[in-house]
């Protein structure tokens, strides 16, 4: 990871120079053996520090000690040059932080809160909240006149005085609200038994450069450690590991399930920040930084990667994420290895923001006090095609999570496009999103939608329209295959951004209004599916409507994880679906992996599900209190037991209360409608048991993805009483 980290910091990142790590640890020796001094700041002052660190105590003591080492090391390595690697980047210019302190953040209609025990981040942001605001120094940053260079000294001078004052009074102080858009990498510490009663080892009298030395554990399983516990011995992996993707599972954030099967798969939904509150038992330190991880990817737009640090007594990791999944380095001892931890920081230090995982193309501004993003890029029809994100605006969809496609919807405005399609009622958004590498891209299977939609009535209008989108050709799978993990483009992803009018959400609307855009989506769905076009992600975010000529049309929404018929092989590692909308057939433990068959009538359940939780979830488009929504427990639950929940559902809906606000006739709908999926899963269980009773000696249940009649199996609900009494035109008004 060392050798990855350097070549970053390299004047040239795409040319490898295997030699960097040696050279670096060798230039980082006189700082280790206390030899340097830097603005009045001598690093004989890290040893100090360190015999600090290891006296035993309680965690929270560790900390100080820590950020001072740290920080004396930052100085004492703007002196230290290596052939090759670039400067110290003044305009991140990094200091170590401790925090220990609440940091708030809000999702939309949920408001997050974490405590980091300690954070990288640029000094003026670190020194923003001790800073006097009523003297208006809060976030200015000094800038240098280029032309004088008495004041470059002046300013350079100031620098280092405001970073020395730092370092002595509020580096180890716990900050007030810092922003998490600001962090670049968070710290998290834990001390074993043995560390807080009997110490750690001190450092050596002298470094040397010598060959890395496997800790003990050399990498942190999940759950890997509670207080009073040891940690297991080494593990037999390579240098660089994929994490489990277990790691995150518990947390409910967003993570992907491994498939070996053929189907590709997706996230996990549902309210994902409400599974673990402050007041909740502390989760294991792979699982508080993942959830670091997941606050610091929401902070800003279309972030690359993250990298945080866990500190285990003398033992660090780092552990870089990014949408394909989570890569854990090797362990480093920090006190007897100190070079290494040097050569972290080094390397560390010369990070421009795009290192870091910033997205370079996106450009923070203020339009009219609203935080936005600019976003311009040539293109070979247009021109320069010129986007303003309103990532401020209350409307924006926004993402919390660790893997997958991470998409965020956000108002959009274009003076390029507008010229070109003119000014739409509802705007436009932009969808930005992590599509994996290997499978046909949505603006590829809307090219085949649109050619449908040319001869079918019931796809023409029901589709959204792509009005322009980019590729960004910057593939996850870069970093494994640099550092030789296998398989490294498996679930590689991408990013995308793509430019669509805006619609409005099937959510707003209620009882036969909402029963004809459903409908209407679902014809568009069937048809689509015959012609070879499979979207596989039914849910109530997908399902959209806009006004024409009078009539509220629907439209099926979202092709990302569509495939077409002449697809082929497997194309990723996760499940397709959100899991309170997925069919109980793909909620199975099989099914999750990869081993059931995603059918038509997969997704047409799918759309009962979603007409389900809205009538539950929404009175006339507005969200019930919270009390008044039973459903909402699926969304937290991992797919098998929800599957098992909405089971019981379907057997026992009439064990809840008719809901006041509906219709009697979309309830009696709704009834009817869980009484044929209930009688449908139990048939295709009877007919599973059936068969394995006549094969003798059969020990496993049989495959029953027996050839499907779509239109009949649609037909089982289109004909019932309820559904045709929903289907009758309204009344025209008299």
């Amino acid at each position: 990871m060392l050798h990855a980290l350097l070549q970053h910091a390299s004047y040239a990142p795409e040319t490898k120079r295997p030699e960097f790590l040696q050279k670096c640890l060798t230039a980082v020796l006189p700082i280790c053996s206390g030899q340097v001094s830097a603005g009045g700041i001598h690093s004989s002052g890290i040893e100090t520090a360190l015999k600090k660190y290891i006296r035993p105590g309680k965690e929270h003591d560790f900390y100080a000690p820590f950020i001072e080492a740290t920080n004396i090391a930052l100085v004492c390595l703007e002196e230290i040059e290596v052939d090759g690697i670039r400067a110290p980047v003044s305009t991140v210019d990094m200091i170590c932080q401790q925090n220990d302190m609440p940091m708030h953040q809000n999702h939309q209609t949920a408001k997050s809160t974490r405590k980091p025990d300690g954070v990288l981040l640029p000094l003026n942001s670190a020194c923003a909240p001790f800073e006097d605001e009523k003297d208006g120094k809060k976030g200015k940053q000094k800038g240098k006149r280029k032309d004088d260079l008495k004041d470059n000294e002046k300013d350079d001078t100031r620098h280092d005085m405001k970073r020395r004052a730092h370092m002595d009074t509020n580096a180890m102080a716990k900050p007030k609200n810092l922003p998490w858009k600001d962090v670049l990498a968070c710290i998290e510490f834990k001390r074993k038994t043995p560390g807080r009663t009997k110490g750690i080892n001190p450092p050596p009298s002298s470094y040397t450069v010598k060959d890395c030395v496997p800790t003990k554990p050399e990498y942190l399983p999940v759950d890997h450690l509670n207080a009073g516990h040891q940690a297991p011995g080494p593990s037999q992996t390579p240098e660089t590991q994929s994490a489990s993707d277990t790691a995150l599972i518990s947390s409910c954030l967003t993570t992907a399930q491994s498939s070996n099967g053929g189907s590709s798969s997706k996230r996990k939904a549902g309210n994902l920040l409400a599974s673990i509150t402050p007041d909740s038992d502390e989760p294991d330190v792979t699982v508080q930084t993942g959830m670091y991880a997941a606050e610091m990817f929401a902070a800003n737009v279309a972030v690359n990667h993250l990298i945080n640090l866990i500190v285990v007594d003398d033992i660090m990791w780092i552990w870089y994420y990014d949408r394909q999944g989570i890569i854990q380095s090797s362990g480093i001892n920090f006190i007897q290895d100190l070079p290494r931890f040097m050569v972290l920081l080094f390397a560390l230090q010369r990070f421009e923001l795009e290192d870091w995982g910033r997205n370079k193309d996106f450009l923070p501004i203020q339009v009219e006090g609203k935080q936005c993003h600019e976003f311009r890029i040539k293109d070979e029809e247009l021109g320069e095609v010129d986007l303003l994100l309103h990532t401020s605006h209350d409307e924006r969809v926004t993402h919390y999570g660790l893997q997958g496609r991470a998409t965020n919807v956000i108002p959009v405005t274009s003076e390029v496009l507008t010229k070109k399609y003119g000014n739409f009622q509802d705007g436009m958004v932009a969808k930005i999103f992590w599509g994996e590498a290997s499978r046909t891209s949505e603006p590829a299977i809307l090219e085949k939608v649109k050619e449908i939609a040319k001869v079918h009535n019931s796809v023409k209008g029901h589709i959204p329209e792509l009005l322009w989108h980019h590729t960004f050709m910057n593939p996850t799978s870069t970093i494994r295959e640099a550092l030789g993990i296998p398989e490294p483009t498996k679930g590689s992803r991408v990013l995308y951004i793509l430019v669509f009018r805006k619609f409005h959400p099937i959510t707003k609307l209620h009882d036969k209004e909402l029963f004809d855009v459903w409908y209407q989506c679902i014809l568009c769905h069937i048809t689509l599916w015959k012609q070879g076009v499979f979207h596989r992600d039914v849910s109530p975010g997908n399902l959209m409507w806009y006004w024409k000529d009078g009539k509220q049309m629907g439209v099926l929404n979202d092709y990302d994880l569509s495939s077409l018929i002449d697809d082929q092989g497997p194309r990723g590692n996760e499940r397709t679906g959100t899991v309170p909308f997925m069919a109980l057939d793909l909620l199975s433990a099989k099914a999750q992996r990869g081993e059931v068959k995603h059918l038509y009538r997969h997704d047409l359940e799918s759309f009962m599900w979603v007409f389900i939780w809205i009538c539950f979830r929404y009175n006339e488009g507005v969200l019930l209190p919270e009390e008044l929504r039973p459903l909402d427990d699926w969304a937290r639950l991992d797919a098998v037991a929800c599957g098992k929940e909405k089971y019981f559902f379907l057997g026992h809906i009439l064990d809840h209360p008719y809901p006041s606000h509906l219709e009697l006739s979309i309830w009696r709908f709704l009834v009817q409608c869980a009484a044929l999926l209930k009688r449908d899963s139990d048939r295709r269980s009877g007919l599973r048991v059936d068969k394995l009773l006549m094969v003798h000696g059969a020990v496993e249940q049989f495959n029953d993805e027996e050839l499907e009649d779509i239109d009949d199996f649609l037909s089982m609900f289109t004909n019932t009483q309820s559904w045709v009494e929903l289907s009758k035109p309204s009344n025209p008004p008299q």
